[in-house]
């Protein structure tokens, strides 16, 4: 079942809604618009899952021009961010599919995130302790091996929620589960990030 929940995310604007109706009736710069908006996060995502550069570079062409066939299809039922995260999520499982092997996630790209992000340490060593005690190389190597150990769909929830900061309820809409699934996932891939991690944090 679909949460009820409308999402607060920023993509989910009435902004958005401006320009996808302008590019519904074939404002081409409308929609190129939204590409550039868009971009970046989905960048993020995308090179999260896959850790290669050109395969990211590949999909978000492809993730981009199905969107565009698409967008004539798009009723406005749920925001235009949770669309494309939608499209971008399924286009980059169907890829790894079809790779048939895991690839590591690499976190350089999101430094800041796990330096500014207390939420996302508190999760993975479960003790509340500060990067301070941490050799943040050290960390951002071992998160890379626990990452590579998780099924996609594991490391989906992951990136969605660790790395792109969406909200339970945002995550269930792109990925059409239940919030009771997206925590369920969380929890099985924080225990083993937390696992990892647990030798490298030490208490006071």
């Amino acid at each position: 079942m679909q949460p009820e929940t409308t999402p607060t995310t920023p993509g989910g604007s009435a902004e958005d809604r401006a320009l996808v109706d302008r590019a519904q009736l074939g404002d081409t710069k409308a929609f190129d618009d939204l590409v550039r908006k868009y971009t970046p996060k989905l960048y993020g995502l995308v090179y999260n899952m896959t850790n290669n550069r050109e395969d990211t570079a590949d999909l978000l062409q492809d993730i981009f021009a199905k969107a565009y066939r698409s967008l004539r299809r798009f009723l406005g039922k749920s925001s235009f961010y949770t669309w494309i995260y939608s499209i971008a999520v399924n286009m980059t499982l169907n890829f790894l599919k079809k790779r048939g092997r895991h690839g590591k996630i690499s976190l350089d790209d999101v430094d800041s995130a796990i330096h500014n992000d207390p939420e996302f340490i508190r999760l993975t060593t479960d003790r509340g302790d500060t990067l301070r005690e941490v050799n943040i190389r050290e960390l951002q190597k071992r998160l890379n091996e626990a990452m590579a150990r998780l099924s996609d769909d594991h490391r989906t929830v992951v990136t969605l929620y660790d790395v792109q900061g969406l909200q339970h309820n945002e995550i269930a809409q792109i990925l059409s589960i239940s919030e009771g699934t997206v925590r369920s996932r969380l929890f099985y891939a924080h225990r083993i990030l937390q696992g990892y991690l647990e030798d490298l944090v030490k208490s006071p």
